[in-house]
């Protein structure tokens, strides 16, 4: 896996071309001078910016790639690139424009491609701050071990909160006679599962060096799979690690991931993430604003209630959320408790046909468009089977690594409805753990190809 630096360079980059092209657009449009340009010549102002703003990013493209700074040092820094852009700009164009470019232009290119970027981030650092500040992208954090290397991750951590870590405290079995930090350790490591589940930690740094042997940090990985948290380990030796390629980068720390997944990958889960809102939004448009008058008429005919169903259930990194479905029960005080069984005599005749047909799953899709499920992916669990099977089901929580989804490879496997033997929700994870492990865009064309047309869809659906 490429470090998540060389991720963020090339989605950077995207942003600020992106910007460039409108900016230039927006100068076509309002100066009467190149309105008379045609289409190559039009062409090659878009070619030569761009190609301008490429070279002057590879000299900078490492710095302050992760917004853990405030908004005036980021204009700071754009406003130093932007002297060496026109610079750059004014040099290739002699070679790339046509004899009568306008000097002017590219100078006037350059000051609105400055204020489009000004606007972006100020726009991002404002909603980064807000969604952080609600506790969305971010993992809360423990540490194991208690080293000097600890320690400079704390105050990494700690000083950078737009990386998007909550340092929670150590976990080790000694003390280091600092006050200060003595005071962060929450527990040794026989603690671990508890101080997990008190402080909702999601994610494990391991500064111990003891853990840099094989066995250690398979039996730790059995550990973190266990209770659901996520496993990162800081080397000594940053040096001779980032020749290793399951890479990643906290800040200016090389650390390892010992268990990667396809979408610990910035770039899929950007790609993932832009396939859901693009999908779930022609869904809502296209389909459920006609869709939801009728079905309430229907649903408030049939019986007494709401129009929807929102139950709590464990999304990604264990974190809780409000599931929406459209009503297919009676009102009942067992709804979320008890799963649908077989002729069930809460299920009203409207709610057997949607449950059926998969049409009560569709609100569902503002769950995507919210951020807080994924089109596929495990589909989420009520919280009481998440306490039941994780105590019964070994790697049950590693399903949570991924963003539930409407549908899933279990799902269209036959694997759906109740899970009144143990066996059934065993093959359910197997299934997840699979989707999850071997994760590839086009299967999740796959899974919803087959969740429209395939027979085992819709079995177990009552």
């Amino acid at each position: 896996m490429e470090s998540n630096e060389t991720e963020l360079k090339f989605l950077y980059l995207a942003f600020d071309l992106i910007i460039l092209d409108i900016a230039i657009s927006i100068l076509f449009s309002i100066n009467p001078i190149m309105w008379e340009l045609n289409v190559h010549d039009k062409g090659l102002y878009y070619l030569h910016a761009n190609l301008s703003w490429i070279v002057t990013y590879s000299f900078f493209s490492k710095k302050n790639l992760y917004l853990h700074d405030d908004f005036s040092n980021r204009v700071k820094r754009i406003s130093k690139r932007m002297p060496i852009f026109v610079l750059i700009s004014f040099s290739l164009a002699q070679s790339i424009l046509p004899q009568d470019f306008s000097y002017l232009f590219i100078l006037e290119c350059a000051l609105v491609f400055f204020m489009g970027k000004m606007i972006f981030y100020f726009l991002l650092y404002r909603y980064l701050k807000y969604r952080r500040a609600k506790g969305y992208y971010t993992h809360k954090v423990l540490i194991i071990g208690l080293n000097d290397m600890s320690v400079f991750l704390r105050d990494l951590l700690n000083n950078n909160p737009m990386l998007g870590y909550d340092f929670v405290g150590y976990v080790s079995e000694e003390n280091e006679g600092r006050k200060k930090v003595d005071e962060e350790v929450l527990g040794n490591f026989e603690q671990l599962d508890l101080l997990v589940s008190q402080h909702d930690v999601d994610l494990l740094f391991v500064t111990n060096s003891a853990y840099n042997d094989i066995k250690k940090t398979k039996e730790l990985l059995a550990v973190c799979n266990k209770i659901g948290v996520r496993l990162r380990i800081v080397p000594e030796n940053q040096y001779w690690f980032k020749s290793n390629k399951n890479m990643e980068t906290v800040g200016s720390l090389v650390i390892f991931n010992p268990q990667e997944i396809p979408l610990d990958n910035l770039k899929l889960r950007f790609a993932k993430r832009a396939f859901d809102i693009v999908f779930s939004s022609l869904v809502i448009l296209f389909v459920c604003s006609w869709l939801f008058p009728i079905l309430f008429i229907l649903i408030r005919l049939n019986s007494k209630g709401p129009l929807f169903f929102l139950q709590e259930r464990t999304g990604i990194n264990n974190k809780t959320f409000k599931c929406m479905k459209f009503r297919s029960m009676k009102v009942n005080k067992d709804a979320d408790d008890k799963q649908a069984t077989q002729g069930d005599s809460r299920v009203t005749s409207i709610g057997r046909f949607l449950r059926k047909s998969n049409l009560d799953e569709f609100p569902q899709f503002f769950n995507v468009l919210f951020g807080q499920m994924s089109v596929v992916g495990p589909r989420p669990h009520m919280l009481k089977h998440t306490r039941q099977y994780s105590e019964l089901i070994d790697y049950y929580k590693v399903r949570h690594y991924v963003k539930p989804g409407i549908t899933g490879w279990a799902q269209v496997n036959g694997y759906r409805g109740e899970t009144d033997e143990l066996w059934k929700m065993e093959k359910r994870v197997e299934y997840d753990m699979l989707y999850l492990e071997n994760w590839t865009f086009w299967k999740d064309i796959k899974i919803i190809f087959m969740t429209l047309f395939g027979k085992k869809s819709h079995e177990n659906a009552f």
